[in-house]
């Protein structure tokens, strides 16, 4: 019977370790928060037919390391790139636009300049600023840094180059 209890309580609690997820929520919600508490804005910019953004959604973004990270630093939002919602940002409203066989979020492509590329990663600083989009799909080693990068600030008076060569992962 203790075998058996032992086992349980082993697997809940290896359950309970990979049930930890990042705290998605609305970018209207992310801008509500930043309000109170000023925070960087993490945007993973995805649609439902990118098989890389599935791909980082079962791999990167379930990595206990990446997860805890970015719900201590960032509002995380996830927002698809052909969404139907209007989203009003900085007095205007951004929205669902669809032109023959292509659509987009206009808010989507305000963030990545036009170039629709998924999955792609965005960071804003406290002030809601666009600080910098990364397209594509990331590993979880590369992601660590990047996102280390943006919440430290790194990027206001470090080259790149530097932060990575220094960079000490927790993975």
């Amino acid at each position: 019977m203790r075998k058996i209890l032992l086992i349980a309580v082993i697997v809940l609690s290896a359950l309970s370790v990979q049930a930890q997820e990042v705290n998605w929520i609305s970018f209207e919600e992310a801008l509500e928060l930043n309000k109170k508490t000023p925070k960087p804005i993490l945007v993973d910019l995805y649609t439902d037919w990118c098989g890389w953004c599935k791909r980082m959604d079962a791999t990167t973004y379930k990595n206990e390391v990446i997860v805890k990270f970015i719900n201590d630093n960032y509002y995380a939002v996830k927002m698809d790139g052909e969404g139907k919602s209007d989203i009003t940002f900085k007095g205007k409203t951004f929205k669902f636009i669809q032109q023959g066989r292509s659509k987009y979020h206009e808010l989507a492509a305000a963030i990545m300049k036009g170039k629709m590329s998924y999955p792609s990663t965005a960071f804003f600083n406290d002030k809601e600023e666009l600080i910098q989009t990364v397209p594509g799909y990331l590993q979880k080693e590369r992601f660590e840094k990047i996102l280390a990068f943006f919440s430290a600030e790194a990027y206001k008076n470090t080259p790149w180059a530097d932060f990575e060569k220094n960079f000490k992962s927790s993975l």
